[in-house]
């Protein structure tokens, strides 16, 4: 099928070359960078409207292509193939436990080169669904100053060990909680780092024991938003609801539990990525 260009007709397409591997990049919006690496099935029409979210909130939206067809709607077929593509690529480790998954070296250099480009504190990264968990473990780079892990569903939770994996490696992790530690002491530039982690409830691809894990291991440094979408919820919100800030947003209510966690990600990304008065 054949992408819907007028998607992305108002994003700029560049391309970033690093690893060995050139993609395609898609920009919108002006200030401190936010990469935005989306969700299977790829760029869809709902992932690209948060990257225009992100933009009018005075950010620079970065959307590396990593799988899929830009601008393509989502439908069943196109999420298994894309799926089924990512479970066989090296680059994803969707059932190995303790594994950083290896595109995020090519992923660092992104934030890297946008944050050398754009400037401010440093950049924000949002992972979602496949690539959740890559916000975390970008955060080895001090460059990744404000991460959201939205559904993080890698590794698969086959088993308690894979539900309660955070799909990082041990020494990635070591350094993510350093780094946590320093800005809970208040030293050097790390003050007010914060993970920010997003899921529904009932959503059997985002273990609870995953986040429960993230707050042992992290503490205060990690702020978790758990919506509930079980049977007769208040919201109406159907049990196997996924993905927080695209399919199932409800942006135009200011009172919806998605709503409101769409702001608390851009409420990180002002406090973070801003730079201060003295800046």
């Amino acid at each position: 099928m054949t992408p819907t260009v007028d998607v992305l007709a108002d994003f700029e397409r560049t391309e970033f070359t690093a690893e060995g591997k050139t993609r395609d990049v898609y920009r919108i919006g002006s200030g401190p960078g936010v990469i935005v690496i989306s969700e299977m099935p790829g760029i869809t029409p709902r992932v690209a409207d948060f990257g225009r979210i992100v933009a009018r909130d005075g950010f620079t939206a970065v959307l590396p292509h990593v799988f899929g067809e830009p601008g393509r709607e989502v439908s069943v077929p196109y999420v298994l193939s894309s799926v089924s593509w990512g479970c066989i690529s090296r680059e994803f480790s969707t059932m190995a436990l303790r594994r950083t998954s290896p595109i995020t070296n090519w992923l660092r250099a992104l934030a890297r080169a946008v944050h050398a480009e754009l400037g401010g504190p440093g950049v924000g990264v949002v992972g979602m669904c496949f690539t959740g968990g890559f916000a975390l473990a970008m955060m080895v780079d001090e460059t990744v100053m404000a991460p959201v892990l939205s559904q993080p569903s890698l590794p698969f939770g086959l088993t308690r060990a894979h539900r309660r994996d955070l799909g990082v490696s041990d020494d990635d992790l070591a350094r993510v909680k350093e780094r946590v530690r320093a800005s809970e002491a208040g030293r050097g530039d790390e003050p007010g780092l914060c993970v920010l982690a997003l899921r529904f409830t009932g959503d059997k691809l985002v273990p609870a024991d995953r986040f429960q894990r993230l707050r042992d291991e992290l503490g205060d440094g990690v702020v978790t938003v758990e919506i509930d979408s079980s049977p007769g919820n208040a919201w109406g919100i159907k049990r196997n609801a996924h993905s927080v800030l695209t399919e199932e947003l409800v942006a135009d209510d200011p009172d919806h539990p998605t709503r409101q966690a769409l702001e608390q990600v851009l409420d990180l990304f002002r406090t973070r990525l801003r730079p201060g008065p003295d800046a």
